[in-house]
């Protein structure tokens, strides 16, 4: 006769489990008691529980891990972040808020922190190593010393010093960047890096440092270097091109692999998923199916120290995703939190939110309280946008950025364009870009955008990497101040404006939490996103990511020229740059 204590909360039977170990599915009911497995047993083993849960023709996985990525990045806030990434099988993130802690510090990832505890979904966190992305180079609204980050790096749920994106400065032993990576390490914390195609002895000395991950995009020969010396490569979208998986597979040993998502905006979380997207578009490429499940639950769940999730086994964690169809599919029909079943058929259960947990959006924190406010400049008309410069009449050749529409480099290039009466006269001629600080300085800067066949119009946002200062891309100033003006007035946000007369806006997202975030439902982010990105297509901007093409033009660790408040700037040198040549 089975007491109280033998009965379980959940048997899920009828269905498969898959061993993120052996790549194999087998057989087996899966127990769970409170928030743990309590066993993983033979089809009909006798064992009673409160709820059955019946999984015939399903596939029982693990959660699924992100080891790194921005929440900033969706534009929602923590909690709703974990509604809709719950709802496809996303249990456990490490996010790096340095987006808003580049706008607002300390206190702001404090708040993100908060503001999401009281989810079902676990968020642990890296403290942002680069706060300004490149120190004396460009304007923030926040800087982080070395000791601001030891402190940050005690508090609960912090397990990580975030990406390490100044690879320069560390390979050129830079005092202040060094200073970071020790307090860190004198922490304990992981050291995740962020290096595109550095290789050689600069890799090494990188290395050196503590610094063993990498989230970005690599020629082939370097994804292989890194992987050999023991870097755990993190392969995003971009970075899942089918001749580095067929070159990955044909090494001796597969090396540890981690699926990420970096970068997704609610639209594309809404429209085609999360890390189960992710997990497709690597099998498309070539990864195995049970290799990517592995990449995406017990990898990055050792890489996080989160040794209690990642495998369907007795004693784990109960972050389990019924998957319906193939395994590669990855497509969550029932998915489970700590136990709890949390959504069905990508839609979240009511509630998302851990009962036990503080609830956030009740306190009015879902505002983002001291984070809105944040954008501090005039509100321009043209003729903040015609570009002044100390020349004598006559042509002259400009610094050019040029787009791609495949990544986020940038590539230097030049344009000749005439001077009258101290003015470029480079509408008609080219696109503009121009950064003006958002915090109370007076820096702007102006420079020519080449790469995309642009019509009437512009985009102004301050959502841009990573000083979210005010950037605009226009082909007119009378369409750039009708953008930038809109952004200004919502507080922060994305606008565009598009057409010969520029002056509509045609679709615009309001970001008000910090310039970065909005504090709206999900499914209202996700149709500003989808208009936004939907009218820069129409203008003309290609990209596989518009939103990310647009906003890392001012990345300035990103190779390899790119455009701040204070200046354009060569990002392999880290120096500033003339805008002539």
């Amino acid at each position: 006769m089975s007491t109280h204590d033998d009965i379980h909360d959940i048997r899920i039977s009828g269905g498969k489990v898959v061993s993120a170990f052996t790549g194999e599915e087998f057989a087996a009911d899966v127990l769970v008691r409170g928030e743990t497995i309590s066993g993983v047993v033979p089809p009909g083993t006798p064992a009673a529980a409160h709820t059955e849960l019946d999984a015939t023709g399903l596939l029982v996985a693990p959660g699924f891990v992100d080891a790194h990525m921005h929440i900033e990045s969706s534009f929602l806030t923590p909690s709703t972040f974990a509604g809709i990434t719950l709802a496809r099988g996303t249990t456990t993130v490490l996010a790096d808020p340095h987006e808003i802690v580049n706008v607002a510090g300390s206190e702001a990832m404090r708040w993100m922190i908060e503001e999401g505890r009281g989810t079902a979904q676990t968020q642990v966190w890296g403290v942002p190593s680069c706060v300004p992305a490149v120190q004396g180079l460009e304007h923030s609204g926040a800087e982080l010393s070395a000791e601001d980050i030891a402190t940050m790096l005690r508090w609960p749920d912090v397990v990580a010093l975030g990406e390490v994106m100044d690879y320069r400065a560390v390979v050129g032993a830079e005092p202040r960047m060094h200073g970071i990576i020790d307090v860190a390490r004198e922490e304990g914390a992981l050291l995740d890096g962020h290096c595109p195609n550095l290789s050689g002895a600069e890799l090494s000395a990188y290395m050196a440092t503590g610094v063993d991950s990498d989230h970005t995009k690599n020629r082939t020969e370097v994804v292989l270097e890194k992987a050999r010396l023991g870097m755990l490569m993190m392969l995003q979208e971009k970075c899942l091109l089918p001749e580095v998986i067929e070159a990955l597979l044909a090494l001796p040993q597969l090396p540890p692999l981690c699926l990420v998502t970096d970068d997704l905006a609610a639209d594309h979380i809404v429209r085609a998923g999360h890390l189960d997207h992710i997990g497709r578009v690597a099998v498309r490429a070539g990864l195995p199916a049970p290799v990517a499940l592995r990449a995406m639950t017990w990898t990055p769940a050792q890489r996080l120290r989160l040794h209690d999730r990642g495998v369907v086994a007795p004693g784990k964690r109960a972050d389990l995703v019924l998957l319906r169809g193939e395994l590669g599919d990855f497509y969550p029909a029932v998915v489970l939190a700590g136990g709890r079943i949390v959504a069905r058929d990508g839609a979240a259960a009511d509630p998302v939110r851990d009962p036990d947990g503080a609830d956030a959006g009740a306190s009015g924190a879902a505002t983002g309280g001291t984070l809105t406010g944040t954008v501090r400049a005039p509100v321009p008309d043209a003729d903040a946008f015609r570009w002044r410069v100390e020349l004598p009449d006559g042509q002259h050749t400009f610094r050019a950025l040029r787009t791609n529409p495949r990544d986020t480099y940038t590539e230097a290039t030049q344009v000749e364009l005439p001077v009258r009466d101290g003015e470029v006269q480079w509408e008609g001629r080219t696109a503009l870009v121009r950064v003006r600080n958002r915090y109370g300085r007076d820096g702007t800067v102006f420079a020519p955008l080449l790469g995309p066949d642009l019509g009437a119009g512009a985009v102004a946002t301050t959502y841009a990497h990573d000083s979210h200062n005010l950037l605009t891309v226009g082909t007119s100033p009378t369409a750039m101040a009708a953008a930038t003006a809109q952004v200004v007035r919502d507080g922060g946000g994305v606008a565009v404006v598009r057409g010969d007369g520029g002056t509509s806006v045609t679709a615009r997202l309001p970001l008000p939490v910090g310039g970065v975030m909005s504090p709206a439902a999900a499914e209202e982010v996700a149709e500003g996103a989808r208009a936004v990105r939907s009218a820069l297509e129409e203008w003309g901007w290609r990209h596989l990511n518009p939103f990310m093409s647009v906003s890392t033009l001012t990345l300035a660790v990103s190779p390899s020229l790119k455009i701040t408040d204070r200046s354009l700037v060569d990002v392999v040198s880290r120096t500033p740059v003339p805008h002539t040549v």
